[in-house]
């Protein structure tokens, strides 16, 4: 509270004033990140366009606030704007025919999976030096001895039109057309 209210120009207790504590401030601040992710619209009436909509979303929001990962499950007092996103993206599944327990399966699996991919991003190289470490591995891997890893390497990372981050979209639609195939 002290480093929040000297960034503030204010002292700590005057922040009393505004906020109960430190974890409603914290509560606050997972509401403002949820607040900056698009919620799914049922106006397409396609459900897995709706969801990746608000996966692509999600990604871009906790990617700019990556700090906030394992912030966002462990509040206890969700607010407004992450209530209503919560109800909205269950709501498009259940309006597709989901299950109670499968929405739950969906979003989970959904939200685990944005997580972990955001999580990767965060600590992978960037986009231009991922040809770099690339040929950095290839040089120190002992010939014939990973020959799947250097397959990889030659064959996919080290390609000019190659951006790791697409296989987003890929990961994606796999899980899409899972949970459509375990709807039906």
């Amino acid at each position: 509270m002290r480093r929040v209210a000297r960034h503030l120009g204010v002292e700590a207790m005057s922040l009393y004033h505004h906020v109960p504590n430190k974890d409603a401030i914290l509560d606050g601040v997972v509401d403002v990140v949820f607040a900056a992710i698009e919620l799914p619209g049922a106006e397409t009436g396609d459900w897995r366009e709706a969801i990746r909509v608000r996966a692509s979303s999600a990604r871009a929001v906790l990617s700019r606030h990556s700090w906030a990962l394992g912030l966002v499950d462990s509040r206890r007092n969700p607010g407004p704007a992450t209530l209503r996103h919560h109800d909205a993206v269950l709501g498009v599944l259940r309006r597709a025919g989901f299950t109670l327990p499968m929405a739950v399966h969906a979003v989970s699996l959904i939200d685990s999976y944005i997580g972990g991919f955001v999580l990767q991003e965060a600590n992978l190289p960037a986009s231009g030096e991922i040809a770099e470490v690339a040929d950095d591995i290839l040089e120190h891997l002992p010939p014939g001895e990973f020959p799947y890893l250097a397959e990889v390497i030659t064959g996919h990372a080290q390609r000019p039109d190659y951006d790791h981050t697409s296989e987003f979209d890929y990961g994606l639609d796999l899980i899409l057309e899972g949970l459509e195939a375990r709807r039906r």
